[in-house]
C-alpha cells in the first residue's frame, strides 16, 4: 500500500495498455463524429449550446464542430487542436485532417495489438509521410506563369472547396465572388480587407461583391446624402458633453441660472472641439461613440457628414481601408492621417440603409454582402466563404495545385505501398498501415454519398496503377471519374498541411503510455 501513495487521493493514473486504449478510443470517437461531414455529400451537424438562449449552430465545418465540443479525453483534445491550427493556417481541410489522424490511430491500434512497439510504428509513419509528400510534389501542377490558366485553377479550387459546404447549390456564383475578392488582394493574405456583411432576407443567390467598403450605419438627419472626394476623419472620442448630465454629476449652485451658465460653458467647449475637428478640412466625420444633436447640428451646418456609433470592427476596418488612422485628440491637425475615398453614398440592401464608401485608398478592399433565409444559413454561408477565401489567398501565394476527389490520397497510397514493399523489418507493417489510412479518405467520401465504397476504391486503385492517371471519385455520377475533366482541384498547401499535421498528431498520441489525471483542488485549502 505504501508504494501506491505517491499521487494524491483523488488522482488517478492509467498505465500502458489501458492508457493507450483510452487515447485510441477517444481519438477514434472524434473521427467518427466528424467523418460524416467529409466530401461533397457530407452531412451537417446541429450544435445546440446548453447556455442561455440555447443557440443553435448548423455547420459542417470540422473546426467549428470540434470547437464547440467540451471534451475530457486528452487524445481527443489533440485532434481538436490540429483542426483549429488547420483552420488558422490554411482555412480548409479541417475535417480531413482529423479523419486522417483518426484513421492512422485506428491502424496503429491493430499494430499495437499485434505486439509492434509504438516507436516502430512512429518511425514507419514518418517514412511514409515523407514518401507521400514527395509523391504529391512530383504530381503538382503550377500555372503561375499563365494568368488565364491560373485564374481557372482558382475557380476550380473555389468550386471544390464550396461543393462540400452549404453554398454548393450556387457554387458558380460564390466561386466567382471569392475569386474576384481574392484577386483584388493582389497576393496579400490579409483577409481584413474583405469585409463580410450578413443581411437576412432574399436568397443566397442575391449575395454580391461590392468594391469599396460598406458601413452598417444610417446617415443622420439633415446630413448630406452623398459626398464626392471625401476626406474622412475616423475618431474615437466623446461627443456627448454639451449638457450637464443629471446622473453622476454633483454640482452645487445657488440658483438655476448658474446651471445654465455651466451648460453654456459646456456648450462652448463642445463648439470649440467641433471647430477643431472641422479645421482638419474634412467632409466626413466617423465617430465610434455617440454624437449629440448639438455637435451634429454644427457638423451639418458645415456640410460635414457625421456618422456616430460605428462599431469597433467596422471603424478599424474603415481606417485601414481608407488609409486613415483613428484619432482621439484634435489639437494638431497636421499629425492626423485622414482617410480618403472618391464617393460616399447611402445604399439600400433589403430594407436597411447602409453607407457605401467607394474608390477607397486601399484598392484591394471590398465587401461581400451575404443574403439568406435566416441567421443560421448566413452564419454557415460566412464560414464556408471564409474557408474559400483562406484557401484562395494561400493558393495565390503558393500556386501549386492538385486534383481533388480522393485523387491525392490514392497517389500517396500507391507510393507508400511501394515503399512498404522495399522496407525490411517490422516498419513495413506500419508503412502499409499508413497507406490504408490514406485510402480511408476516398472511402469515406464515397460512403457519405451513399455509394459502394469498397467497389469504387478497388476500381480507383486499379486505375491508379496506370501511369499519369487522373481518376478520383465522382460523387455526382457515383462512379470513378476523371478529375481533370471535372475540374475538381485542391490547393497543394492544404493537402500538405493535412498530411503533416495528421501524422504529427497521431505520433503524439501514440507516444502516450500513461495518463495521469490530477485531482481538483479542494475549496477549503485556499483559506
Amino acid at each position: 500500500m505504501a508504494i501506491e501513495k505517491i499521487l494524491k487521493d483523488d488522482a488517478s493514473e492509467e498505465k500502458g495498455e489501458r492508457a493507450r486504449m483510452a487515447s485510441f478510443v477517444g481519438a477514434i470517437a472524434i473521427t467518427d463524429l466528424v467523418k460524416t461531414t467529409l466530401g461533397p455529400k457530407g452531412m451537417d451537424k446541429i450544435l445546440q449550446s446548453t447556455g442561455r438562449g440555447h443557440e443553435v449552430t448548423v455547420t459542417n465545418d470540422g473546426a467549428t464542430i470540434l470547437k464547440s465540443l467540451h471534451i475530457d479525453n486528452p487524445a481527443a483534445k489533440v485532434l481538436i487542436d490540429i483542426s483549429k491550427v488547420q483552420d488558422d493556417e490554411v482555412g480548409d481541410g479541417t475535417t480531413s485532417v482529423v479523419v486522417l489522424a483518426g484513421e492512422l490511430l485506428r491502424e496503429a491500434e491493430k499494430l499495437v495489438a499485434a505486439k509492434i512497439h509504438p516507436m516502430t510504428i512512429i518511425s514507419g509513419y514518418r517514412m511514409a509521410a515523407e514518401c507521400a509528400r514527395n509523391a504529391l510534389l512530383q504530381r503538382v501542377m503550377d500555372n503561375k506563369g499563365n494568368a488565364e490558366k491560373f485564374k481557372s485553377d482558382l475557380m476550380k479550387i473555389a468550386r471544390t472547396t464550396l461543393s462540400s459546404k452549404i453554398l454548393s447549390q450556387d457554387k458558380e456564383h460564390f466561386a466567382q465572388l471569392a475569386v474576384d475578392a481574392v484577386m483584388r488582394l493582389k497576393g496579400s493574405t490579409n483577409l481584413e480587407a474583405i469585409q463580410i456583411i450578413k443581411k437576412p432576407g432574399g436568397s443566397l443567390k442575391d449575395s454580391f461583391l461590392d468594391e469599396g467598403f460598406i458601413l452598417d450605419k444610417k446617415i443622420g438627419l439633415g446630413q448630406p446624402k452623398r459626398i464626392e472626394n471625401a476626406k474622412i476623419l475616423v475618431a474615437n472620442t466623446a461627443m456627448d458633453t454639451d449638457k450637464v448630465k443629471i446622473y453622476g454629476a454633483r454640482v452645487r449652485v445657488d440658483s438655476m441660472s448658474k446651471v445654465a451658465e455651466i451648460e453654456g460653458a459646456e456648450k462652448e467647449k463642445m463648439r470649440e472641439k467641433v471647430k477643431k475637428i472641422i479645421a482638419h478640412g474634412i467632409n466626413c466625420f466617423v465617430n465610434r461613440q455617440l454624437i449629440y444633436n448639438f455637435p451634429e447640428e454644427l457638423f451639418a451646418d458645415a456640410g460635414i457628414l457625421a456618422i456616430e456609433h460605428a462599431d469597433f470592427d467596422g471603424i478599424e476596418r474603415l481606417a485601414l481601408v481608407t488609409g486613415g488612422e483613428i484619432a482621439s485628440t484634435f489639437d494638431n491637425p497636421e499629425s492626423v492621417k485622414l482617410g480618403h475615398c472618391k464617393l460616399i453614398e447611402e445604399i439600400m440592401i433589403g430594407e436597411d440603409k447602409l453607407i457605401h464608401f467607394s474608390g477607397v485608398e486601399m484598392g484591394q478592399a471590398c465587401t461581400v454582402v451575404l443574403r439568406g433565409a435566416s441567421h443560421h444559413v448566413l452564419d454557415e454561408a460566412e464560414r464556408s466563404l471564409h474557408d474559400a477565401l483562406c484557401v484562395l489567398s494561400q493558393t495565390v501565394n503558393d500556386t501549386r495545385v492538385l486534383l481533388g476527389g480522393g485523387w491525392p490520397e490514392m497517389v500517396m497510397a500507391k507510393e507508400v505501398d511501394e515503399l512498404a514493399r522495399k522496407t525490411p523489418g517490422k516498419k513495413s507493417h506500419a508503412i502499409e498501415a499508413f497507406s490504408r489510412a490514406l485510402v480511408a479518405i476516398p472511402t469515406i467520401i464515397a460512403d457519405n454519398a451513399g455509394l459502394d465504397s469498397a467497389d469504387l476504391v478497388a476500381q480507383l486503385r486499379a486505375e491508379h496503377h496506370k501511369e499519369g492517371c487522373n481518376a478520383g471519385i465522382d460523387v455526382i455520377s457515383g462512379s470513378v471519374g476523371d478529375m481533370a475533366e471535372l475540374g475538381i482541384s485542391e490547393s497543394f498547401k492544404v493537402k500538405q498541411a493535412v498530411l503533416l499535421s495528421a501524422t504529427e498528431a497521431a505520433e503524439m498520441i501514440l507516444r502516450v503510455d500513461e495518463i495521469i489525471t490530477c485531482a481538483p483542488r479542494k475549496r477549503e485549502d485556499r483559506m
